[in-house]
């Protein structure tokens, strides 16, 4: 435990000074420490949603936030995020789709740049494939325990949603929505005892992250670059989905 409270306060530090949860490092590091995958979820939303208040409510204040563009975006996946909490799901089937989610997250981030086309205008308009994006990246992220803004976030570059400051104005917003509908899910799934179980026996991390977060949010904590925060997120994010599937197929 001692281990994975120091990784989380580390890991919320560097993403809370870019506005960003690190719900999917959360993830990589719990299913590393070998918590089971009825826990994973909700302890991971947790600790996402403490470490984004803080960016999210920075965000607003300095009015980065483009809100008729973003509430769309957050009305149609959040309910979608609660329904992925609540979706019962075995272990297999979990373990396979986090598996192959964490993979996809791992290979958009890891070559971010090379998709990305500056040359296009910024869009001003949301189209129907937000919708869909929202959507599908809500549900994802309520079932697996991850905030959804590690998929959102390239796809929003891709398609030029706004500069590198709106976009992550808009991941930090959509993070902590969906992180509180997904978290709303789980706990109706888990019940009350396992609520509980979740919060007495993971306290630290939560406590970890709470520090972590704060030191980035108000100190400006500038320990490595974006780009490097990414690079080594999708390095861990990969090696922990080759494990999962490496497991699978045994």
């Amino acid at each position: 435990m001692l281990f994975l409270a120091a990784a989380f306060f580390v890991t919320a530090a560097l993403y809370a000074s870019v506005g960003f949860g690190g719900g999917s490092t959360y993830t990589a590091l719990l299913t590393l420490g070998g918590v089971g995958y009825e826990t994973l979820p909700m302890v991971s939303l947790i600790c996402n949603i403490i470490v984004v208040s803080g960016g999210a409510f920075r965000y607003i204040r300095a009015k980065q936030v483009d809100w008729p563009r973003v509430l769309p975006l957050v009305l149609v996946s959040a309910p979608l995020a609660w329904l992925g909490g609540l979706t019962p799901i075995q272990q297999e089937t979990f373990t396979l789709t986090l598996a192959l989610a964490l993979l996809t997250a791992g290979l958009l981030l890891l070559f971010q740049r090379e998709y990305e086309d500056e040359s296009k205008p910024i869009r001003t308009k949301v189209s129907p494939f937000d919708y869909l994006a929202g959507a599908g990246t809500g549900y994802l992220a309520g079932l697996v325990g991850i905030g959804g803004g590690i998929f959102l976030a390239p796809i929003l570059h891709l398609t030029r949603w706004g500069n590198s400051r709106t976009i992550a104005a808009t991941a930090c917003l959509f993070i902590l929505i969906n992180s509180l509908a997904g978290l709303g899910g789980q706990f109706m799934k888990l019940g009350t005892s396992g609520t509980v179980v979740a919060f007495t026996s993971y306290w630290p991390l939560a406590l970890a992250v709470l520090v972590g977060g704060q030191i980035g949010n108000f100190a400006s904590l500038k320990l490595l670059s974006q780009a490097m925060v990414r690079r080594v997120t999708a390095l861990l994010i990969l090696y922990v989905s080759g494990q999962l599937l490496w497991r699978l197929a045994g």
